[in-house]
């Protein structure tokens, strides 16, 4: 397997308030894992901003001007409770765009078999008119659209095993069955979506799990829906909302799971990807808040990824 790792150091540069979960540590926390010698053939490239154009793929215009207008000169401004922005915020964005565009095009001109973007801010609460969650725009949806419209892609699939929902992307292809969004999430938790019932045209799959649940739990959401629907949709592309926030040490939340649950996970959509999309597989950092619980399951996804 050929994996390629896009990041830009501009990310580091999103400041968030002193305590703020979402910080610049979390980047660092995985450059450190990086040194590794289980990573040493990981292909590194840096993730090149995107036209903030790229945003209209998958938001309308008033909301891109919406954040570019609310970008401070100096300080930090808040976009809502949880989510705020600093002078370089919307670089930080650009590069976590461009990093996801590009990591699309170059599994389907076939330089890479699967790549990971370590960006930041992150993306899936990002609804298609509100910026939420510490997100500013939906990179994840970004990326499915630039498949399609680029690439030809008929069928994307998006996975998201974030612990919390991802309101955002549900949103904006809730009526559309060219993507399907399947989820994992503690429920209920912030973003409150994420019900078994919120199905779209039958694009939407979610398998909430309880307070405390742990691997088993998580792994049978898997095998019983999360996969068999993956499976049926045939997806050209598969695109993971990769949060590790539903690790045992994260603060954010109660699932109790552990780094080889990524791992796990990790493979059995791999061997979906392999069967109906040429292994073209594009994982996207979102959240995990916990600095040990992200390095070590960030590191058993990436790795899984390399190893095929």
């Amino acid at each position: 397997m050929t994996t390629e790792l896009f990041r830009n150091p501009i990310c580091l540069e999103h400041i968030t308030l002193p305590g703020h979960p979402e910080r610049p540590d979390r980047l660092r926390a995985l450059d450190q894992v990086f040194e590794h010698e289980n990573f040493d053939s990981l292909v590194r490239l840096e993730a090149k901003l995107a036209d903030p154009q790229s945003v209209l793929l998958a938001h309308p215009q008033s909301h891109l001007d919406k954040v570019q207008n609310a970008i401070p000169e100096t300080g930090i401004v808040q976009v809502d409770g949880d989510t705020t922005m600093s002078p370089l915020s919307f670089n930080a964005a650009m590069a976590a765009i461009g990093g996801a565009m590009e990591a699309v095009d170059h599994v389907f001109e076939g330089k890479a078999d699967n790549a990971f973007v370590a960006t930041r801010p992150p993306g899936h609460h990002a609804e298609r008119e509100t910026a939420m969650g510490f997100c500013l725009f939906n990179q994840a949806a970004i990326a499915a659209r630039h498949a399609q419209k680029v690439h030809g892609a008929e069928r994307v699939a998006i996975i998201d095993f974030d612990v919390h929902h991802g309101n955002g992307t549900q949103d904006i292809f809730f009526d559309d069955p060219s993507v399907i969004y399947c989820s994992t999430h503690q429920m209920p938790l912030y973003p409150g979506t994420g019900a078994k019932s919120e199905t779209g045209k039958g694009n939407i799959v979610n398998a909430p799990l309880a307070s405390n649940d742990g691997s088993d739990h998580f792994r049978e959401a898997f095998k019983t829906r999360i996969l068999p629907a993956l499976r049926d949709a045939s997806a050209d592309l598969i695109i993971i909302s990769a949060g590790f926030d539903a690790h045992h040490r994260d603060p954010l939340a109660q699932i109790n799971l552990v780094a080889e649950d990524f791992d796990w996970a990790t493979g059995k959509i791999m061997e979906i990807a392999e069967g109906s999309a040429q292994n073209r597989l594009v994982s996207l950092l979102e959240g995990g808040y916990d600095l040990l619980g992200l390095a070590e399951s960030a590191g058993a996804h990436i790795y899984r990824m390399m190893k095929g």
